[in-house]
């Protein structure tokens, strides 16, 4: 094998070693971090599944403690009953039973013979049942009390049992109450995860399971004296007990352990598995979490990846610079090179110019006729004179170029007459013909070297260079450089032509530019407009929803007009995202950065969709949490808001969870807020799609479905925010939504929130209490007819005076010093002449007065909600819900109500 084979040979070798090395050793590392941390994780589930357990446990543990202190009980088992008294204490049993919710209670002599029991009813009843081989009868009546968790021998359903011994005034041992508690709804419980979750007895045998066919399974062998205690007690009855074949491959430090299953009964479990353990305080019982270690494989396999991406990029990073160096080594190399043959090539040249020179005197001194065989292979045209300016050599070439006649052409000839000549034919330039002639014998005659261009009337552009001769005289050379100046020329006009056509592209691509954002601020405007109208009918609309509301007293009418207006809020729903979606292209959107505390934002989610979320048959929790996040309050409740809504609009059944994780990101840590349903889920090739405008799923209710704008305004708010949106879903298991958002600062929070001070007991206005607004009255001040027609009916129907409902000329008619209303609704845009508040400030002039204001109007500017916010106005956005309108108008009428109280 040749050395650069070799070398090769070996560089691939230790690339792809160091890699697999690198992958395995990054591999393991992950592994064994992933894998404790799982361990830790499910070793506090662990504990979670105990305290649920024992929480279960103890809230029984009470009920026989009471019971042994009832005086009908303790009469009953010291003598004997008749039927009818056995009745009684049955149905006594049967009724705290029932209050409990537990399985069975069993009332048992000092024998161990059931007395009475609340199932007596039943076919398996306890009533007349011999238990005195059971241990909790026998703790009971030797100990006090007791507890045994086992298989009932007369109903054969599993439970737990609790004992308490019962005594009579003087302490002598009279006989005990015993209950039953069923711990299936536990197991029940246990399936919501995918794990397998056990409990075991001291003798290692599992009682409880998530799957049936771990139920029953032996953990270890059983010894001779253990199989007789539970022959003896009958724990388990008949059920057999199978042996649980399992192996341990490695032990963790917290106590976990990596086991591989070999029972060939049991559901597959795919290569090994995490096994945790943990005794459950106050019993003889284990708990046990069987748990999946995907994650820990996906982690390994991906920082084997990592581990080896970078060994390899760093090996290719090695011979980048390895090959760099070579290359500059190379260009040195060839420099060296090119310098000496550019060197050789000056000396060839000086050579070939001292040729010249030499031939040049060869032929002043060998001829006689003037051409000179010397001079003849040269393809410039050369000319020698001696020190008197007289011809002595020239070659055909010089003829040929300038064409001379023959008669002008011989030895001795004086050069100034072949200057004439070219000076008739106008070669000489403009000017006087003596003076172009002086100028060039005088360079002649001063011997200087030169070199210029100079060129003919044909286009023919010469390169004419002189030497004067060692021995006097002068030798000139003119040669041929026409055709290099075309393709020079052709070049220049092909650079020139190239940049104009750049330049000409630039100005159109500025012109197409400036077009686009005029079409975009036109069409931005135009649909602000076009929103801005059609809210007007449908404010109108829904005003007269409510009154008609009020004016129907059937059930199915008013379910017909509920109907209506859920209509007409689907309809503004979708003017509004349209409206929010042009704001965010013509980028008119305001945005207000800072640190917000996500705790309160997830409460009032949680508060808010809540109930439609049990409406719907669902289930929503946001994980309570402390951080601090930076971004925007508003923008980021809207993308939550929309996630959640779709969660509720998806899902059938099941919980909806909103919590929040830290992840890393490119700007440092991030937090990612995630909100996990359990819906049908998406298919991997339309995840992408549902962020576009009008795309929905036809997995959601019929009823509610959804206009395809809510995640499209999700995708274009996170643009603006600089937060990364994102999916995970899986076919038939639910979807995971999720936007990463940076962290803030708690501090800065703490600086802009500071603790509310003391204030005064504020007045609980109930929803349905139209008190405020009784005898009130009102003008409302708008440009829109149907819209007029029905807000004064409305507020006649809630008793309140509307002396004027009308445009912006109307009002200031009937304007009269000090007649002003205590309220005013204000449109803002009143006709295309009048301004809202422009019109409210001229009312004021007029009347003398300054009465509140609530400004109802289709604009959802930010800018103009903090304006009248700052003048002390109320807002609401049309279209107007008839609640929230007098919500507001109440709680204004009251604040005036207090403010001129004394």
């Amino acid at each position: 094998m040749t050395t650069p084979r070799l070398r090769k040979f070996w560089t691939l070798l230790i690339l792809l070693g160091g890699m697999a090395g690198s992958m395995f050793v990054a591999g393991q590392w992950a592994w064994q971090h992933s894998l404790h941390d799982e361990s830790d994780s499910v070793q506090r589930q662990l504990a979670l599944y105990g305290q649920t357990l024992a929480q279960r446990i103890d809230r029984y543990r009470t009920l026989p403690e009471v019971l042994a202190l009832d005086a009908q009980l303790q009469d009953a088992l010291s003598r004997a009953l008749s039927p009818a008294e056995v009745e009684q204490l049955n149905l006594k049993l049967e009724q705290a039973n029932g209050a409990s919710q537990s399985s069975t209670l069993t009332l048992l002599n000092h024998e161990g013979l059931a007395v009475a029991a609340s199932n007596w009813r039943t076919a398996t009843s306890n009533v007349g049942v011999d238990y005195s081989f059971r241990p909790y009868v026998q703790q009971a009546l030797a100990q006090g009390r007791g507890s045994f968790y086992g298989i009932g021998v007369t109903t054969g359903e599993p439970g737990y049992f609790l004992s308490q011994a019962i005594r009579d005034a003087s302490g002598q041992l009279l006989g005990l109450i015993a209950i039953k508690i069923a711990l299936q709804e536990l197991e029940r419980e246990w399936l919501q995860t995918p794990d397998i979750v056990l409990a075991s007895d001291a003798h290692g045998v599992v009682f409880l399971a998530s799957q049936d066919a771990w139920r029953y399974r032996l953990l270890e062998p059983l010894g001779d004296e253990e199989r007789r205690e539970l022959n003896a007690t009958r724990q388990y009855v008949d059920q057999p007990l199978r042996p649980l074949a399992w192996r341990v491959d490695e032990r963790m430090d917290n106590g976990g352990r990596l086991v591989r299953m070999e029972s060939s009964d049991l559901p597959a479990l795919p290569g090994r598995v995490l096994w945790q353990s943990q005794p459950l305080p106050g019993t003889p019982w284990q708990l046990h979490l069987v748990h999946e270690t995907h994650s820990s494989i996906a982690d390994s396999r991906w920082a084997a990846a990592a581990g080896g991406g970078g060994w390899l990029a760093l090996g290719l990073l090695v011979l980048f610079v390895r090959q760099r160096q070579r290359l500059a080594n190379l260009r040195q190399r060839s420099r060296q090179e090119l310098e000496t043959v550019l060197h050789q090539h000056a000396q060839e040249l000086r050579t070939a110019q001292d040729g010249i020179v030499q031939a040049a005197q060869q032929a002043a001194q060998q001829t006689d006729t003037g051409l000179s065989r010397s001079l003849e292979h040269l393809p410039q045209g050369v000319v020698i004179i001696d020190a008197d300016l007289k011809l002595v050599a020239w070659n055909s070439r010089y003829v040929e170029l300038f064409r001379f006649p023959s008669d002008l052409m011989r030895v001795g000839q004086p050069i100034a007459d072949l200057l004439r000549h070219n000076a008739r034919r106008g070669l000489l330039g403009p000017g006087p013909v003596h003076e172009a002639i002086e100028r060039r014998l005088a360079h002649l005659r001063s011997g200087t070297p030169h070199l210029h261009e100079s060129a003919k009337d044909d286009g023919t552009v010469l390169e004419i260079r002189g030497n004067p001769l060692p021995e006097g005289g002068f030798v000139t050379s003119y040669a041929d450089i026409t055709s290099y100046k075309n393709a020079a020329r052709e070049l220049r006009s092909l650079a020139d032509a190239l940049e104009q056509r750049v330049a000409d592209r630039t100005r159109d691509l500025d012109a197409a530019r400036r077009e686009a954002e005029q079409a975009n601020r036109y069409k931005t405007r135009f649909v602000a407009a076009a929103v801005h109208d059609l809210l007007q009918p449908l404010n109108a609309a829904r005003m007269f929803t409510s009154l008609l509301r009020s004016h129907l007293q059937g059930d199915a009418e008013r379910r017909t007009v509920d109907s209506i207006d859920g209509a007409l809020a689907s309809q503004d729903a979708i003017l509004s995202s349209l409206l929010d979606i042009s704001r965010m292209e013509s980028g008119q959107l305001d945005v207000h950065i800072r640190d917000v505390a996500l705790g309160p934002v997830l409460q009032v989610l949680a508060h808010n969709f809540g109930v439609l979320a049990e409406s719907q048959g669902l289930k929503l929790s946001c994980v309570p949490t402390r951080a601090v996040v930076r971004t925007d309050e508003n923008l980021l409740r809207r993308i939550l808001q929309n996630f959640v809504s779709n969660a509720i609009r998806y899902s059938r059944r099941g919980r909806i969870v909103v919590g929040c994780r830290r992840v890393a990101g490119h700007g440092g840590d991030q937090l990612r807020i995630e909100v996990h349903d359990q819906g049908p889920g998406i298919p991997e090739a339309l995840q992408r799609e549902i962020f576009e405008e009008f795309r929905r799923l036809d997995e959601g209710r019929a009823d509610n479905r959804g206009a395809g704008l809510g995640l499209a305004i999700v995708e274009r708010l996170g643009r603006v925010l600089g937060h990364e949106i994102g999916l995970r879903s899986q076919l038939g298991r639910g979807s995971v939504f999720w936007v990463c958002v940076p962290l803030g600062d708690p501090a800065a929070v703490q600086l802009q929130h500071p603790p509310p001070p003391v204030a005064a007991p504020a007045i609980a206005l109930q929803p349905a209490d139209d008190a405020p607004l009784h005898g009130s009255s009102a003008w409302v001040i708008e440009d829109d007819g149907p819209t007029c027609a029905a807000t004064r009916a409305l507020l006649e129907r809630w008793g309140c005076q509307v002396p004027l409902a009308g445009g912006a000329p109307e009002a200031l008619a009937h304007a009269q010093p000090g007649q002003a209303p205590q309220l005013v609704l204000l449109d803002v845009h009143l006709g295309p002449t009048h301004h809202g508040p422009d019109v409210y400030t001229a009312l004021c002039e007029r009347w003398g007065q300054a009465p509140s204001v609530i400004l109802v109007t289709a604009e959802r500017d930010a800018t103009l909600r903090r304006q009248a916010a700052e003048r002390g106005w109320g807002f609401l956005a049309k279209p107007v819900r008839a609640p929230a309108l007098r919500a507001l108008m109440s709680q204004t009428l009251l604040r005036l109500t207090q403010g001129s109280s004394p």
